[in-house]
């Protein structure tokens, strides 16, 4: 789903050139995105890009130094409880109590938001059929999967009813079928209306968000649904493993005019059409290629052409 197609289309979150040091060491460096309702957007990054730090600031868990943050129509800097009654949050660390049962533990997270009574019942009836949780409701959470308990986790989330849920790492630790179905119920939430942003240092993960953040070094590299950001790298990416790199690199900038990109002992090259290349390639490198290899684009691709670098989670 683009942005085009979706059916909510107002503004969340939104923002704006956001820097954050700790001392000496810039964190953010001038961060600018918007999330919109029934969008999922998502933040990807290897460790140490930034995305902690951003997610802490969004929270309300650190104080804003430099920028603006505005959630659901408040802001983060002067009106940080306002911004509290938008926000859903998911923290990566898990916040069950294991000895109470999942509806206990949904009870326990509406006493802090005033929910009780019929009105809490109304709205853990309804999270735990959302979520497929309604057989489980009676069982103790330390008796639970991964999946489950990352479930249960998310319903107390969206007790309150936040228009903007916070997910750090969501899928950490959860076996193939269990993010499957997280995943399942996060979509449901999207096109409820609810805005979900995510971080993650997944990259199959990011490819299922509707719109992507890309972060290096506390900036934000690239932004766009994952189909365009593939689609900016052209047809396909050639890899080619060189007996000597910097010759091989020579050779095809002094012979054929391209201006490939080194990552440690490969050359890669962006084309439209890739396969017209290769007989070129071939003549004009010989025994000089180890390997070429034709790939369609991916993230990691954006992420090594912005950068320069490989995406190491």
């Amino acid at each position: 789903m683009t942005e085009s197609d979706q059916p909510h289309c107002d503004t969340v979150c939104t923002v704006r050139e956001l820097h954050h040091d700790y001392g000496d060491n810039a964190a953010l460096r001038g961060v600018d995105f918007d999330v919109l309702a029934g969008q999922i957007f998502a933040l990807l990054g290897p460790n140490g890009s930034g995305k902690t730090t951003l997610f802490r600031l969004l929270c309300t868990l650190l104080p804003i130094q430099r920028g603006e943050v505005r959630i659901g129509g408040f802001e983060s800097g002067t009106q940080p409880l306002h911004v509290r009654e938008q926000i859903g949050i998911v923290f990566q660390s898990p916040s069950l109590d294991k000895k109470l049962t999942v509806d206990e533990n949904i009870a326990c997270q509406g006493a802090l938001y005033g929910i009780h009574g019929r009105e809490l019942q109304r709205r853990r009836d309804a999270l735990l059929e959302q979520l497929d949780l309604t057989d489980r409701r009676h069982d103790r959470c330390e008796v639970l999967s991964g999946g489950l308990k990352r479930r249960v986790e998310l319903a107390k989330g969206m007790l309150h009813r936040p228009r903007l849920l916070l997910l750090d790492e969501p899928s950490t630790g959860l076996d193939p079928a269990a993010r499957l179905n997280l995943w399942t119920a996060i979509r449901a939430m999207a096109d409820d209306g609810i805005a979900v942003l995510l971080t993650t240092h997944l990259l199959e993960e990011a490819d299922k968000a509707d719109r992507v953040a890309i972060m290096s070094q506390g900036k934000l590299i690239a932004d766009g649904s994952p189909h365009e950001l593939r689609s900016e790298m052209g047809g396909g990416i050639i890899t080619i493993v060189a007996n000597d790199v910097a010759r091989a690199e020579q050779m095809l900038r002094d012979q054929l005019g391209l201006s490939p990109q080194r990552l440690h002992h490969q050359l890669r090259l962006q084309a439209e059409s890739p396969a017209t290349l290769i007989p070129a390639l071939v003549e004009t490198l010989g025994e000089e290629a180890q390997s070429i290899n034709i790939g369609r684009p991916s993230l990691e691709d954006v992420f090594i052409a912005k950068t320069g670098q490989a995406f190491v989670a």
